[in-house]
């Protein structure tokens, strides 16, 4: 006997409330707390229970809408990717709905929430995934339920979601990155870590880590500070790595914005860039070749990452999802050179 879809009544048991209640919760109709509704609606998701009214929006749904939520719009990493989704849905005539969540995986879930409501029939979600799993486990449901209603999902730097995914090649490029610079003759080297929750610093240190150990080094000492994923995280990032290591000679950020962030406090300071310490980032973003010395870095290709997600949430679903990796590029330029003697 086939299994039949939850069914609102089967919500209102799980919920432990009236199916009038579980109604009005579903509807956002008066009369039922926003507390309770949002209980209500998280059982829902849950147990995979899907609005009649939501599969009829997304059967005959805004197809030419696609919504895009990214981590911060003011990330240059992410302005990248939403640059290569926007190319692709200007020349096919849909029209996209760029939102944020600032790293918060209640906004994100909330996001897509709120795009399903607006009868958006695909999503792209660009940025990091959460080390710890169960941090995804609802973002996770909302998902399964989307796409079993006929929702496409595609995302771009997640390991985690049952969904088609392009993955760019964070631990490939730390290995890239650390060789160089062990290949110059650095040995005491700190890094910026960016936000410790979020895989791609997981996966960035990984490769770093893996070079620094196949170089027969010790990886306990190298010291890593987290901080933001911005200009104002790395500089204070950067400022605590130096009290605590003024003897390090060179400096790898896990984004460009954190390394520009320590490029600035370090000339700030009287340190020379790179007589006296080398800078590194990753991503590559348009301010890299700008800056003064100019960034040494790992490229990935983000206007192409949007480009492929976006390609990704127009086709059928696959009956497993898809994974398209990237390649990696690195490049060199001022802001790294030899050690002094």
């Amino acid at each position: 006997m086939a299994h039949r879809p939850p069914r609102l009544v089967d919500v209102a048991k799980a919920a432990g409330v009236s199916l009038a209640t579980a109604s009005r919760a579903m509807t956002g109709s008066t009369g039922v707390s926003p507390q309770l509704a949002a209980h209500v609606q998280a059982v829902a998701s849950q147990v995979g229970y899907v609005p009649n009214s939501h599969a009829r929006a997304l059967a005959g749904g805004q197809a030419s809408m696609v919504g895009l939520i990214v981590h911060d719009v003011g990330d240059p990493y992410f302005g990248e990717i939403a640059r290569g989704v926007l190319r692709e849905t200007e020349s096919l005539g849909y029209l996209a709905l760029i939102s944020q969540t600032q790293r918060d995986p209640g906004a994100e879930l909330g996001r897509i929430r709120a795009l399903r409501a607006h009868r958006v029939t695909r999503i792209v979600l660009a940025g990091s995934g959460y080390i710890e799993a169960a941090t995804e486990t609802d973002i996770a449901a909302e998902v399964r339920s989307y796409t079993a209603a006929g929702g496409r999902v595609a995302v771009i730097g997640r390991h985690h979601l049952p969904v088609d995914a392009v993955l760019p090649d964070n631990a490939g490029g730390g290995v890239t990155l650390m060789r160089h610079l062990l290949d110059l003759g650095h040995r005491r080297l700190g890094v910026l870590g960016g936000p410790a929750n979020l895989t791609t610093v997981e996966d960035r240190l990984a490769g770093l880590r893996t070079a620094f150990d196949v170089a027969g080094l010790d990886w306990r000492s190298v010291p890593v500070v987290h901080g933001d994923f911005t200009r104002e995280g790395g500089a204070a990032a950067t400022a605590q790595l130096m009290r605590a290591r003024p003897d390090l000679t060179a400096v790898v950020a896990l984004n460009d914005p954190m390394a520009v962030g320590a490029l600035s406090w370090l000339l700030n300071h009287g340190r020379r860039v790179p007589e006296e310490i080398s800078v590194a980032g990753f991503d590559d973003v348009p301010v890299a070749r700008d800056v003064y010395p100019g960034l040494t870095t790992i490229r990935l290709p983000m206007v192409g990452m949007g480009k492929e997600a976006f390609e990704l949430v127009l086709k059928p679903p696959a009956s497993r999802p898809r994974r398209r990796r990237t390649r990696h590029e690195l490049v060199i330029r001022a802001s790294t050179a030899p050690p002094p003697p």
